[in-house]
């Protein structure tokens, strides 16, 4: 007689397309996968012998599947011996399946199961065939005959089992920090769970609450430091050197699915992890239920990923993910990878989840693992606590930012203590820390500065501050004139744009500083953190200065009104205006920023009636839908248009829905690609639209508003585009004919350098960025007087009770409120008189540079100006010379009229 074949198992990779026997799925070309031995029950062998065998396919997750759930007498994979061609399988591979051999032994071993007794070999080939039925009815008999026998094994299990906690025990005491990547809560599908949670609240204070439910649970044990980076991907300041339409291609290679499938996919999605997941999911790709990895798995997997710059690099990397993860885990790590988990959660709102202060300590210092290991540990109760967790050398913190101000008496009323009104200058914000001769430098989103812009910084920093051996400094990186120290405009710091300025050097200008040696200046006043500078630093020309800045006190709004517009014609970004008595607050917007496009409701900005040339998708929320605008002008002489600047700003939800409405049927979509540019449009490569208008004398026009006009080589328009671009009002009332054409635009471009006609004296044809042409002021005595108004609030601060030592009560609170407040208006009332007097002051100054004889002329002209001047109007200082053109101007001030 034939003998028994039993089942044995295999392993392999996929050599063609076949399907899994459990799920039914394909099996992709080159996977691994097990196979399950069995006799083939359709051939029978002439002889009588043996049939041949027969192999059923699985994937590895889904053998084990049937496995965990099947009985203790069947045929299960116990070790590698098992397994037929076990050698030629990777080492990845191996990883995968001695996990789930390990996972089946530890369930058979709860369930008491254990190995299950090999089957006896018949002895007697002739004996009857209810023999082994005979014999199992024997041992269930012995079984029942022998309770103390049982009894004795449970008592065995059960002092296994506590012996085994024991053990786990005492290895969580001995690495209590240690995360246990075997937690639930570690688990990364999990996490990708809770990002979706969190996506579907529409209230911050709820996404905050889901954070804050997922880690306050009783046996919460995960790993929250990793949790916490997770979801707080835009802090992280790895660089994974892959972009979206390179994973759209990798990935088009690892499906082996067409790559412009995907990508016109992505264009209408805006989203390249759905564009994976959805291609993963329509496709049957996913062979994973549910996946094993850990969150600490995938951080692995991503500082792996820093490390691969090649493609095929990258597409192995990717790959192994993906063989082993749910499309929707898949979806997740790509997010961590562009470092938007699109869950419209900010740090606040995660942080906000750990503990009420967490975000406050964050703002202060970004080391999260500090901040994590306060949170669980309960230090981060109050604010006093939270403002210990101070910056630190080598952990840069977010940069202090100003608002936009619109108008002198805006900065006065938010500058109360004077101010200091520095020059905005245009070049990058860079945060230094020097710890000993080590050097970190930061964007201002707090990135690694690329090497070429700050290369020779660490020669010259010591020689500025010999005295300095750790520092923090808060400054601005750019090109300077060396001839005549002149900041050069933005952008040229790149390395093809510095070889352009020969005659100039990279300069670090310092305006700042938060930290020097021991002692963290956070805290401190501006005036007495720039007096430390004043004192500290000794300036390199041309590549360490100090920042130019002047002393204004408040209500001296004449010499802020020159300096403005002297910034502005000089051609300089603008001014930035700190309170003299302000602290450096990390991320808060309590500095003030003047620029030409703030001033007068906007009226200052430049301007131009644009073309809608074309249009590009939006990503994001705006995925599938034109929200970025190309915009340009007519050429008479050539008969062409030509692109002035991309504009993606100024409109609202609502309206761009509309406008992509309307513009539906008057587009043609070429895919961005340049052979399919019509004739009459004008386009450099690196602009070629998603869409363009099909017919340009139909195209709407929009009134386009930015900061001020700019050269660009990018643009057809001779070189002129329109810097920080923005709708602001579309024009029905225009067509292509009468819109803004390229010769108007030039015209326009010439009178936007233009000066306007402030008044000047000899003094103040001094450039601004020139050092001489400052008033500093004396910041020790502003320190001194900001130093005693300290001790003075301190001092009343701390009388709690009244003069006979009764506790004060409520009514004393309040009464004691309005006094303070009844001095407060005073002590301002005061402030603006003598701020008007100094105003005066100056105005006379200036008129001493002339002679005598003029002098005299100008005070009699100027006592009959004011004696004709209406009640309740003050006269306006360039009298019938004056420049400004605004309404409310003429009504508040009165004018001479030209004879």
């Amino acid at each position: 007689m034939a003998s028994t074949s039993t089942t044995r198992f295999a392993a392999d990779y996929a050599k063609r397309v076949a399907g899994c026997k459990k799920c039914k799925l394909q099996l992709v070309k080159g996977d691994m996968r097990l196979a399950k031995i069995i006799p083939n029950p359709f051939i029978q062998k002439p002889d009588g012998g043996p049939p041949p065998d027969m192999k059923q396919y699985y994937h590895p997750h889904c053998l084990f599947e049937m496995f965990f759930k099947a009985r203790a007498n069947t045929k299960v994979i116990e070790g590698t011996d098992d397994i037929e061609g076990w050698d030629g399988l990777k080492d990845e591979d191996k990883d995968v399946v001695l996990k789930f051999i390990d996972e089946l032994t530890e369930l058979r071993a709860k369930k008491g199961e254990g190995k299950p007794t090999p089957k006896k070999k018949a002895a007697d080939t002739s004996s009857p065939a209810k023999a082994p039925s005979a014999s199992k009815k024997t041992e269930s008999k012995e079984t029942k005959e022998s309770p103390k026998k049982s009894k004795d094994k449970a008592k065995e299990k059960s002092e296994s089992s506590k012996n085994s906690k024991e053990k786990k025990k005492e290895k969580d005491e001995k690495n209590p920090d240690e995360p246990n990547e075997e937690s639930k809560y570690n688990s990364f599908n999990k996490f990708a769970k809770l990002c979706e949670v969190i996506a579907t609240m529409a209230k911050y204070s709820d996404k905050s609450a889901a954070v804050k439910m997922f880690v306050s649970r009783d046996d919460y044990d995960g790993d929250m430091l990793t949790l916490v980076r997770l979801l707080l991907p835009g802090v992280d300041q790895r660089v994974y050197n892959i972009k979206e339409k390179q994973i759209i291609k990798h990935f088009a290679s690892i499906f082996d699915l067409p790559a412009e499938d995907l990508m016109n996919e992505y264009k209408n999605n805006g989203d390249v992890s759905k564009t994976v997941r959805d291609a993963m999911e329509k496709n049957n790709l996913s062979r994973v239920t549910k996946g094993n990895w850990s969150i600490e798995k995938v951080d692995r997997w991503l500082n792996k990923l820093t490390e691969l710059t090649k493609d095929d690099e990258q597409i192995a990397h990717l790959k192994f993910a993906a063989k082993r993860m749910t499309p929707l885990e898949l979806q997740y790590l790509l997010r961590l990878v562009m470092k938007d988990l699109r869950i419209n959660a900010g740090v606040k709102h995660i942080l906000d989840g750990l503990n009420s202060f967490a975000y406050e300590a964050f703002q202060n210092c970004r080391d999260l693992a500090e901040i994590v290991d306060r949170a669980k540990k309960g230090q981060l109760g109050d604010i006093a606590i939270t403002m210990e967790v101070g910056i630190r050398l080598g952990t840069p913190v977010l940069p202090m930012l100003a608002e936009p101000c619109k108008s002198v008496d805006q900065a006065m009323k938010k500058c109360l203590n004077g101010m200091f009104a520095e020059i905005k200058y245009d070049g990058e914000r860079v945060q230094v820390h020097k710890v000993g001769k080590s050097y970190s430098f930061f964007s201002r989103s707090l990135k690694p500065v690329q090497h070429h812009k700050i290369s020779h910084l660490e020669q010259v920093i010591p020689q500025a501050f010999p005295a300095g051996l750790d520092l923090i400094l808060d400054a601005e990186v750019l090109l300077v004139d060396n001839a005549t120290g002149k900041p050069l405009p933005f952008g040229t710091l790149g390395v093809h744009k510095k070889e352009q300025f020969k005659d100039a050097s990279v300069c670090i200008f310092i305006f700042d500083i938060l930290r020097y040696n021991d002692e963290d200046l956070m805290s401190k006043t501006l005036a007495e953190r720039k007096m430390l500078l004043e004192s500290k630093m000794t300036e390199v020309e041309n590549r360490v200065m100090m920042s130019n800045y002047q002393l204004i006190r408040h209500g001296d709004h004449a010499t802020l009104k020159t300096m403005i517009w002297k910034a502005i014609d000089e051609g300089l970004e603008g001014l930035v205006l700190k309170d003299t008595r302000s602290v450096y607050e990390p991320g808060k917007r309590h500095w003030l920023k003047v620029k030409k496009d703030y001033l007068e409701e906007g009226k200052m900005a430049d301007t131009a009636d644009l073309i809608v040339l074309g249009a590009y998708f939006g990503t994001g929320s705006k995925g599938g839908m034109m929200s970025v605008f190309l915009m340009g002008v007519y050429d008479k002489e050539t008969k062409s248009y030509r692109t002035v600047t991309k504009c993606g700003n100024g409109h609202t939800d609502d309206a761009l829905d509309a406008i992509n409405k309307k513009m539906k049927d008057k587009m043609t979509r070429i895919d961005r690609d340049f052979d399919r540019l019509p004739k009459w449009l004008r386009c450099s490569r690196s602009l070629v639209p998603d869409f363009v208008v099909k017919d340009p004398k139909e195209a709407p026009v929009w009134e386009i508003t930015g900061a001020e006009f700019s050269k660009s080589e990018n643009h057809t328009a001779g070189g002129i585009s329109i810097r920080f671009p923005r709708v602001t009002r579309i024009r029905d009332d225009k067509d292509w004919e009468s819109a803004t054409s390229l010769a108007e635009l030039k015209k326009l471009f010439e009178t936007s350098k233009t000066k306007s006609d402030i008044d000047r004296t000899k003094e103040d044809e001094t450039p601004l960025y020139v050092k001489e042409g400052m008033e500093h002021g004396n910041i020790e005595e502003i320190a001194e007087e900001e130093a005693a108004a300290v001790n003075t609030s301190t001092e009343s601060s701390s009388t709690n009770t009244s003069a006979n030592g009764r506790k004060r009560s409520a009514e004393d609170e309040v009464e004691e409120k309005d006094v303070k407040k009844a001095k407060k208006a005073k002590e301002e009332v005061k402030e603006e008189e003598k701020g008007e007097k100094d105003a005066r002051k100056t105005r006379k100054a200036k008129k001493d540079v002339k002679k005598e004889e003029d002098d005299e002329e100008e005070e009699v002209e100027e006592e009959e100006e004011e004696e004709k001047c209406p009640p309740g109007m003050t006269a306006c200082k360039y009298g019938a010379d004056c420049y400004r053109r605004n309404k409310e101007h003429k009504k508040e001030f009165w004018h001479l009229k030209k004879k």
